[in-house]
Order: C-alpha cells, then sequence, then structure tokens
C-alpha cells in the first residue's frame, strides 16, 4: 500500500470518531467509509514483470488511443478511472534523463485536449539503445502528480516510480524501433502488460 493511503484513512477515521462523539455513531460513518476507501485505493498490488525486449505499460487502465504523434514516434494513451490501481511504473529499464512537470487544467483525463492542457509531469528513460517518454497527466478528480525519481536515476523494468490521485491518464510514447502490441479498448496492468516489443 502506498503510505499516502494510511494519511488520508487516518485522518478521515479521526474525522469520523470527533464527528461520532460529538454527534451520534451513525453520523460518523460515512468518515469511516471514506477511510476505507482510502486504503483501497491506495493499494500497491506486486506484479510479476516479463522478460524480454519489450516495454510494459506504465499504468493500469484502459487504452484510450493509440496513434502517432507526428515526430516518427507511436502515442498510448491509457485512462485510469477511479477503480484502478494509480501506481505508475517504468516502461522500460535505462537511466532517466529527464524529468519534465508543467501546470495546467484539471480537464476529464479521457478528452484528447487533456494532452495539451493539463497538469503534467513527462519522464524520459534511455535504455538499450532505445528512449522512451512517458507522461503523468492529472484529470479531473486528480489534483496532485507525485514522481519518486529525478534525472540520472537508474530504473528497472517495472519498478515503481509514482502515482497519480484519484483519476488520471498516462500517454507512452514510443520510437519506431518498438512494435506495439496493444489496441484501443485493451484493459492494461502496470509493469506486467506488454505494450510493445522490440522489432
Amino acid at each position: 500500500m502506498v503510505i499516502d493511503g494510511i494519511y488520508y484513512a487516518l485522518a478521515f477515521a479521526a474525522g469520523g470518531g470527533i464527528v461520532s462523539y460529538l454527534a451520534g455513531p451513525a453520523l460518523g460513518v460515512p468518515l469511516y467509509l471514506f477511510a476505507a476507501f482510502c486504503l483501497w485505493f491506495f493499494r500497491d498490488p506486486e506484479r510479476e514483470i516479463p522478460a524480454g525486449d519489450v516495454a510494459v505499460s506504465p499504468a493500469d487502465g484502459k487504452v484510450l488511443a493509440v496513434s502517432p504523434d507526428g515526430t516518427g514516434a507511436t502515442r498510448i494513451g491509457i485512462f485510469m478511472n477511479v477503480f484502478d490501481v494509480h501506481v505508475n511504473r517504468a516502461p522500460i529499464a535505462g537511466r532517466i534523463t529527464e524529468v519534465k512537470y508543467k501546470k495546467g487544467d484539471f480537464l476529464a483525463a479521457n478528452r484528447d485536449d487533456a494532452v495539451l492542457h493539463n497538469e503534467q509531469n513527462l519522464v524520459v528513460i534511455e535504455g538499450g539503445g532505445s528512449r522512451v517518454a512517458f507522461n503523468q497527466i492529472a484529470g479531473l478528480i486528480a489534483r496532485r502528480i507525485v514522481c519518486y525519481k529525478k534525472p540520472g536515476d537508474e530504473v528497472a523494468r517495472g519498478e515503481r516510480v509514482g502515482l497519480i490521485k484519484f483519476g488520471s491518464r498516462v500517454d507512452v510514447l514510443l520510437g519506431p524501433e518498438w512494435a506495439v502490441c496493444v489496441r484501443p479498448g485493451e484493459r492494461v496492468k502496470a509493469g506486467s502488460s506488454v505494450l510493445a516489443r522490440r522489432r
């Protein structure tokens, strides 16, 4: 479990205790339910990382689009709803060469223009002769992007690199050396679902 979930749960539980004491047990129930939801939402299950020369999904969710981005790369958009695990993982092994945060709006993350206008955090990894970027994009409800890594850090494929709180999107940019294995509408899991194989 992500430690943030414990903090949120403790805060809601404490609030429920105060409300129950002052106004009666029934009125504290919603806060206890929010505490339980936070413990569930911030779950962080172990994943089996596939072997081979592959790029894995950085996020749990539904593939929204697989499309060229105009620079020779392929963009894969993955939408995370509030029921998905929100821990993000590295798509390939390598060295982080760039982490770039950009302030922005909080449009619904499944909209195409969210990629251009929403608050986001770009992470670039170089390894094995390849450069893969993924973009953590905040959504309508998500208001906090977390990234544990910084430029110069080495990461393993499928290693935890951050999270986005409460519904959001992650876009992955893969160069022409990658053959994409997923299609729009598919469900993927961070660290364990193969997005592409090296040609």
